[in-house]
């Protein structure tokens, strides 16, 4: 089967890349263009598996290269998207660009090139603050930020595209992903690069807020799972733990389980606005364990412990710390 995967050098893709060439598919990943033709996290991917993995370098904002590209392809995994939440109050329109018509020119291609299963990636941060706990896939979206904006209309655009075209759209929805090779704008590896750089005062923002914390070796098998399953045509499936933690507690698992020791220092400036944060997300995991026959294999506090632990372990490496030293404290 020959699959093609756009945002493939980033966090999740580069681990959905790694599950896919360890499977012995033949995959094109899509890398966005750099002067530097950096392969980014893919480098060390890209030497092993030279016979299965071809590199390319382009941008899915560009329609004729996308439409170029993705011939004679089996499958294709949509993950290209800009995704910090605060940049996006900024430059919503970049977001937009990408998020939107990036998606659109995803579909389109797709439906000219007739491939066959298309997997487009969403986001929990379309539920917005949870009105009911777990939170399944018929819940409200609510865009509380213009990135979340952004993925609730490229998640309809596709599905429309499943009912007027019958292109064979799924969404895949993923909650709250962590590991190694995530940026630190994201909450853990903030708090764990922090650590491994030896700071006793850590920087934090908001305490309050819960997430359903997904280790990313989990999610990349439940993206795998997508090409063998059936009848997922149209469908919008939960990748998630179906357990939540707020910070505070995710501080205390810190101190009490890996036995880290640190103060904290609040601040205000990494506070979202009131309306914009999304103060619970838990989500449902029943129709990916139905439908894709997938569950967590790090599930619950004690498989979120161990999976933290693994991704600590991986942060505080010298070769991998040192990729983070202009941005561990931001």
């Amino acid at each position: 089967m020959k699959i093609f995967v756009t945002g493939s050098e980033g966090f999740i893709g580069s681990h959905l890349v790694e599950s896919l060439v360890k499977k012995k598919y033949k995959v094109t990943a899509l890398i966005l263009y750099n002067f530097k033709t950096s392969s980014g996290w893919l480098s060390e991917l890209e030497k092993k598996n030279k016979k299965n993995l071809k590199i390319i370098y382009g941008d899915v904002r560009d329609f004729n290269y996308v439409l170029k590209e993705t011939k004679n392809f089996d499958a294709l995994f949509h993950l290209a998207a800009l995704i910090s939440i605060p940049h996006s109050y900024n430059s919503p329109k970049s977001y937009l660009d990408t998020n939107l018509i990036g998606t659109y020119n995803v579909l389109e291609a797709a439906k000219i090139n007739k491939i066959k299963k298309i997997i487009i990636t969403s986001t929990s941060e379309v539920y917005g603050t949870a009105k009911y706990i777990p939170i399944d896939e018929k819940h409200e979206l609510q865009p509380q930020s213009p990135y979340s904006a952004s993925k609730i209309a490229a998640d309809n655009l596709s599905l429309s595209y499943f009912n007027t075209f019958n292109l064979p759209v799924t969404i895949i929805r993923p909650f709250n992903t962590f590991g190694p090779r995530q940026s630190t704008r994201a909450i853990i590896p903030s708090l764990l690069t922090q650590i491994s750089f030896g700071k006793s005062k850590l920087n934090v923002g908001n305490l309050k807020p819960s997430r359903d914390f997904t280790y990313v070796k989990d999610t990349a098998e439940a993206f795998c799972k997508t090409l063998k399953a059936k009848n997922i045509e149209g469908e919008v499936i939960n990748i998630c733990n179906n357990f939540d933690i707020s910070v505070l507690d995710l501080l205390n698992i810190l101190k009490k389980e890996l036995k880290l020791d640190f103060s904290l220092k609040i601040q205000k400036k990494r506070f979202r606005p009131d309306k914009s944060e999304v103060f619970r997300l838990h989500g449902s995991n029943e129709k990916a364990k139905r439908l894709l026959n997938w569950k967590p294999h790090y599930f619950g506090k004690k498989g979120f412990v161990k999976a933290i632990n693994e991704t600590y372990q991986w942060y505080k490496k010298l070769d991998n710390l040192k990729l983070f030293k202009d941005t561990y404290s931001i």
